[in-house]
């Protein structure tokens, strides 16, 4: 066993943190949970700092921590529910006025993901990064057992070699080979039609982002209908009840949330490489805003396909956003690319 010294130990630590952003995102799609991608991202970094000492520079420390953040992944995954959206549980609604209320009995339900937004590293690299990370996409994975997700993932978004994801998973080459060809055989039965979606930086999807939010804080029902794809989709995170269509889609927002001006408070965001809004809510005008959702939009170069609300306040907080939006400085929105104060 060798010896750290002090200064190995801090040089350790920097270069371990280095990954930690991409680690993230790994875990979040292994498990499709935020706040469990955090811990075990925290847990593996814990684990490679105690254990340096045993690191013997055969494969890069990347691959080191990748193959701990894998095996803590596959331990973390020992329930047989697989995270999910409503829409990949339950048909659509036919009535436009139903209740959107928290889906009956336990679920395991998909979390957004913050970002990543397009001062976080090269460009090219934050588009791929943001195409592995889409909703639908995501959602998609859960549909995989774990190991094949991990394969997949480490082999076909990560980029490495079959005998290097053999050796992180403790298996044969002739083993990951088959989990690969498994898992590209379900995700064409599962994954998600090919959408035009565009960057959530470019103009165009930060237009459709402005109108939603301001059609929601005015409560203008009609902007929203002219921003609605035909066959759009509205759901919320839990409820068993979602819709498809723009008509019925309009009809439940003129129902159950545009129906007053000034009840919401939008700021602008990035959630899962998608234009998104972080949402506050009050009852009536004269209460105090109240952190509420995060409504993540898929969109393409005119229009909203798709509006996911994610109805836990406290993801607000771990988007970056305080508890009261006029707490945040105009130009110092947490993750939105290209404004002022992003570093």
């Amino acid at each position: 066993m060798k010896t750290i010294s002090s200064d190995d130990r801090d040089q350790f630590l920097e270069d371990t943190e280095q990954y930690r952003s991409e680690l993230l995102a790994y875990c979040y799609k292994l498990l499709g949970s935020l706040h469990e991608a955090e811990d075990v991202v925290q847990e593996t970094c814990l684990r490679a700092w105690r254990s340096q000492d045993t690191f013997e520079g055969r494969s890069s420390l990347r691959t080191w921590l990748y193959r701990i953040a894998t095996n803590q992944c596959l331990n973390a995954l020992g329930s047989p529910q697989r995270r999910a959206l409503p829409s990949g549980l339950f048909a659509p609604s036919q009535d436009p006025g139903a209740m959107m209320a928290p889906a009956q009995g336990e679920r395991s339900w998909l979390d957004p993901f913050p970002g990543p937004a397009a001062h976080e590293g090269d460009p090219a690299e934050v588009v791929a990064a943001r195409s592995s990370l889409r909703l639908a996409l995501v959602a998609s994975l859960q549909h995989l057992p774990p190991r094949q997700r991990a394969v997949l993932i480490l082999r076909e978004a990560l980029g490495y070699r079959a005998a290097e994801v053999a050796e992180m998973l403790e298996t044969s080459v002739a083993a990951v080979k088959s989990a690969l060809q498994r898992a590209r055989a379900t995700l064409s039965e599962v994954a998600p039609t090919t959408e035009e979606v565009v960057e959530p930086d470019s103009p165009e999807a930060r237009a459709i982002l402005d109108r939603y939010m301001d059609a929601f804080e005015r409560a203008d029902v009609e902007a929203m209908n002219d921003l609605l794809r035909s066959d759009a989709r509205l759901e919320l995170v839990p409820s068993d009840v979602w819709f498809q269509g723009k008509t019925t889609c309009v009809g439940q927002l003129r129902a159950r949330a545009m129906t007053q001006p000034g009840l919401y408070k939008m700021l602008p965001t990035i959630a899962n490489g998608q234009p998104a809004a972080a949402a506050y809510y009050r009852k009536t005008v004269d209460d105090e805003f109240r952190p509420f959702a995060i409504s993540v939009l898929t969109v393409d170069r005119s229009n909203i396909i798709a509006i996911t609300v994610f109805a836990d306040p406290a993801l607000l907080a771990r988007f970056g956003f305080p508890a009261e939006p006029a707490a945040v400085d105009a130009g110092q929105v947490p993750g939105r690319a290209g404004d002022a104060g992003a570093e």
